[in-house]
């Protein structure tokens, strides 16, 4: 296949597909595919409702580019070029769910044609490439891997949220089933990406980069949430330690936080289940995971603490959440870590106000039956948390907000230090 041939499907159109499906389209024949009809017409229609995609950016796809959205799968049958990007979740056991993965491979299945490739770009433990998605290609096209068709696996750095690291100016890892694979999956990337690829030495190797990249930021996160219990015992400002550290040249200057979303917080899982397998215990991550996971009753608990020293009453308190998407600035709400503290004050009172302006209503109900009932504030609370620094709240006039006796806390440590009683 020359590059000149290439027509790309891209399977999943969520926060990693729809982006680099855009981005492709500039380049080459591109077409989304995606099981849900509302989110497809929505898309078709000039709007993402997860915001990584400008309004403007996809309109000029869809009407300048030729990009089209499906869920047609006869309409993808003439591509040459899959590329999946579906979810990798984790069950309720923290196992990692490979269903929509292969899910998406059965799909792929069902149209490859002799000499096409698929990439796989979603989140995976070493192996899972080569070993759980192709033979399901395999099977269900009745092709041979690397004799009919031919794979690669390009991991996902998405960064929701994040109007500067987009996909166009991320530096992407590839790699192929074969030298001369590895090497077209290289230069289709290379077509659209402004600072180039790294080529991976094969399949695995690609597949652990990525793994290890949201690893090592969920132990060094974890490592600053240990560091916050540690100094809030004993009376000493943890951002001020970060601040006076990070003055060495060498020191890594992270913060502490809450650790939700769908990378950090679930891509570990996978290197720790196929770790066990080998027979290595991998304690570090581990221990880095069961702590993050504790971040949002340790917040709680330190409202509720701070609260009892000011005299303010806990039962039935008056209480305000500011945001619930798991990041600043991006409607994404799964695996939310501020519902944990919402949960964990609900015992105490049931009159807790959440307010976001970017998280969508009728799903935060749907997947954890909280009510959003306002995007902006303008009552007074016992207890203000400001959980997620959403741009709109940084303008907020907390004041405002107080009652005589109330307090403030700040999870994302950005407040004045005037304005709150407490930060993680």
């Amino acid at each position: 296949m020359e590059i000149s041939e290439v027509k790309i499907c891209v399977v999943g159109l969520g926060y990693v597909g729809l982006p680099l499906a855009r981005l492709f389209s500039t380049k080459f024949e591109t077409i989304g595919f995606d099981l849900n009809q509302q989110r497809v017409d929505a898309l078709m229609q000039g709007h993402d409702a997860t915001l990584e995609v400008s309004d403007d950016l996809l309109q000029d796809a869809i009407n300048n580019h030729g990009f089209v959205c499906t869920t047609d799968i006869e309409k993808i049958r003439h591509c040459n070029f899959y590329v999946v990007a579906v979810p990798t979740p984790v069950d309720e056991d923290d196992y990692p769910d490979l269903r929509p993965l292969i899910g998406a491979s059965d799909t792929v299945g069902k149209v490859i044609s002799k000499g096409d490739i698929v990439v796989y770009e979603s989140t995976v433990y070493p192996g899972v490439t080569e070993e759980e998605c192709l033979p399901v290609v395999e099977r269900v096209s009745g092709l041979k891997f690397n004799v009919d068709f031919f794979a690669g696996y390009s991991p996902e750095r998405i960064n929701p949220g994040d109007k500067e690291h987009t996909v166009e100016k991320i530096k992407k890892v590839t790699s192929g089933s074969t030298p001369e694979i590895a090497d077209l999956v290289d230069k289709v990337y290379n077509t659209v990406l402004i600072n180039g690829t790294h080529k991976a030495s094969s399949i695995k190797v690609a597949e652990a980069s990525k793994i290890i990249e949201n690893s090592q930021r969920d132990v060094n996160i974890a490592f600053m949430n240990e560091l916050a219990r540690i100094f809030n015992v004993m009376g000493i400002d943890t951002h001020d330690v970060i601040e006076a550290a990070a003055s060495k040249w060498n020191f890594i200057k992270l913060s502490p936080g809450l650790v939700g979303g769908h990378c950090i917080s679930v891509d570990p899982y996978y290197l720790i289940q196929k770790a066990q397998v080998y027979g290595v215990w991998p304690r570090i991550m581990m221990s880095s995971r069961r702590l993050n996971d504790t971040m949002g009753e340790y917040v709680a608990h330190q409202v509720i603490r701070l609260m009892n020293l000011k005299g303010v009453m806990v039962k039935d308190a008056k209480i305000l959440i500011l945001g619930i998407t798991f990041k600043e600035n991006c409607p994404d709400i799964r695996n939310t870590k501020v519902v944990d503290i919402y949960n964990a004050l609900k015992e105490y009172t049931s009159n807790i106000t959440v307010c976001d302006p970017l998280a969508n209503k009728e799903a935060v109900q749907h997947e954890y039956g909280i009510d959003i009932t306002c995007d902006r504030p303008d009552d007074k609370y016992d207890a203000i948390i400001l959980a997620v620094s959403h741009k709109e709240f940084l303008t907020l006039d907390f004041s405002k907000l107080r009652n005589n006796v109330s307090i403030v806390y700040d999870v994302k440590g950005i407040l004045p230090r005037d304005v709150i009683d407490g930060r993680l």
